[in-house]
């Protein structure tokens, strides 16, 4: 099972699940635990071979991971935990794993909070993903890596959040890398589906104004799905949780309030 963290409220009901990105672990939602607790109880996951989700021996021999499989994985935690059904708030690849929850498992669904939310690669993103397939078992993939964070957060306040996803991401194994790598090829099929069809689950996105790789596409998905709303954190990055906490906090903790 996935290693996770849960703090548990002494009076509230309701559960919120953080699901982190590619590269990155649990550690990344720091700035939101001390603030998200006093109302929710919280489960904070580590992905399959992130963080102290360390490979397992069935890894081992599987070098292929899948967007289903992963959501699996989650699941696995929520049963384990008796939690039916959870808020989860995604950033960046983890965006995706909660609508492929949300998908498959929508009754377990309260709402979905998206962050630096990825809903299509643009030209760039997809030339990106290309170099990556072709250096991936040919360079060490933390230059790949900082590449691609630096492409994703090129700016000066942006330098925390990349350094966070790099620190990170030092701690996976090449094989690991590349197994989560391989997920691009279903990433286009996949997003198409998302971005065609709503699933009518309440959806809060959460962007910065200066995540310019995936904000025109959330602009446009948010318009035509009935239950999804997009706030816009000016001059920040794609790392909204890290860059800006206290609004990011304010603003998701007040939307989850009022969930009905």
């Amino acid at each position: 099972m996935l290693h996770y963290t849960k703090y548990q409220h002494k009076t509230s009901k309701e559960w919120v699940t953080f699901v982190h990105g590619a590269g990155d672990s649990s550690t990344i939602w720091y700035k939101q635990i001390r603030d998200f607790k006093k109302h929710f109880n919280i489960l904070l996951l580590d992905l399959r071979g992130h963080g102290n989700s360390k490979p397992n021996i069935k890894d081992a021999f599987n070098d292929k991971y899948t967007f289903d499989s992963i959501t699996a994985d989650i699941i696995e935690v929520l049963d384990y935990e008796k939690v039916k059904a959870s808020h989860f708030i995604g950033i960046s690849l983890g965006t995706i794993l909660i609508r492929n929850l949300a998908e498959k498992y929508s009754d377990r669904v309260r709402s979905m909070v998206m962050g630096g939310a990825i809903m299509k690669l643009n030209l760039r993103s997809q030339i990106l993903m290309r170099l990556g397939v072709v250096f991936k078992s040919i360079v060490p993939y933390i230059w790949l890596y900082k590449f691609f964070a630096f492409v994703i957060m090129p700016n000066k306040n942006h330098r925390e959040s990349r350094s966070l996803f790099v620190r990170e991401a030092k701690k996976l194994y090449q094989k690991e890398f590349i197994r989560w790598f391989k997920l691009t090829s279903e990433i286009n099929p996949l997003l198409r589906f998302f971005r065609a069809v709503d699933v009518k689950i309440p959806t809060f996105y959460i962007m910065g104004g200066e995540d310019y790789l995936f904000l025109p596409t959330i602009r446009k998905v948010v318009n035509s799905h009935v239950e999804s709303t997009l706030f816009v954190i000016e001059d920040c990055g794609h790392v909204v949780n890290v860059e800006e906490p206290i609004v990011f906090n304010e603003r998701v903790i007040s939307y989850l309030q009022n969930v009905k």
